[in-house]
């Protein structure tokens, strides 16, 4: 069916989504898909490779690496999104005036971060692009990005420069999140750098508070990176199942569930 009389940049927005839902989707499609004519959507495309959102090719377009980036991310951070909100607001109960926080890479701590920009005096330190451009013009906090090498397909800086700008730091709490929760409580990621920043940052913070919604207990993923042994608060929600809950706590988390 025909989508009619959309406005020229509401239209490109949405052939922005074709191209993330359909790589090779064709001109003529597109033109059938929109009740316009094959001219209109060339000059479509045209704004929109002017915008570096696309890449045209012989017959049509595909999006560029930032564009696939940018859906990637944004389909990463809605998958169990009002589980991570809930879990967010939790973890901002944590938060007190004037302290230093680190908030890893993780779509849940990016949720905090959208929680904590009317934060009084605080300091912000990650790696995440994505965090310090939420908080960039929150007059309350000092945002403090870690340099290292932009992770593929991901808007994180890591590497040994990473680490090595993390360790001229002290924080009074980390917030992190995780790929996975083994059953035995180990905390995995699926990057070994990301590991290995992970397990620094519980270093240099005074405590650590890891967020992960119930889907991601029971699995596990590349790298490990410590155990809930090594955290002293584990937020999640109610779907998590209860026997891991007690076996978790056994390790001397302080276990937090929240309802979605």
């Amino acid at each position: 069916m025909a989508v009619k009389n959309l406005p020229s940049a509401a239209r490109q927005a949405q052939i922005r989504e074709r191209f993330a839902a359909r790589p090779g989707v064709s001109i003529s499609e597109l033109a059938r898909e929109f009740d316009v004519s094959v001219m209109t959507i060339r000059r479509d495309l045209t704004a929109l490779e002017g915008k570096s959102h696309i890449q045209r090719t012989h017959g049509g377009a595909v999006l560029t690496e930032r564009m696939m980036l940018e859906f990637d991310y944004r389909d990463r951070r809605e998958h169990h999104r009002a589980a991570k909100q809930a879990i967010a607001r939790e973890a901002r109960k944590i938060v007190l005036p004037g302290q230093r926080l680190i908030l890893d890479t993780g779509t849940t701590t990016l949720e905090l971060a959208v929680l904590l920009k009317d934060g009084e005096d605080l300091t912000v330190i990650t790696p995440s692009l994505a965090v310090a451009s939420e908080l960039q013009h929150s007059p309350g906090v000092e945002v403090i990005l870690l340099g290292g090498v932009i992770r593929r397909g991901s808007p994180d800086l890591t590497g040994p420069a990473t680490e090595h700008c993390l360790e001229q730091f002290a924080a009074d709490f980390a917030f992190q999140g995780a790929d996975g929760i083994g059953a035995d409580g180990s905390i995995y990621n699926s990057d070994l750098r990301l590991a290995r920043v992970d397990k620094l940052m519980r270093r240099v913070a005074a405590k650590s508070c890891l967020l992960a919604d119930s889907t991601k207990i029971g699995n596990t993923a590349l790298a490990r990176n410590g155990t809930l042994a090594d955290v002293a608060i584990f937020i999640t929600d109610t779907a998590a199942p209860t026997a891991a809950l007690k076996r978790f706590a056994k390790l001397g988390p302080q276990v937090i569930t929240v309802t979605p």
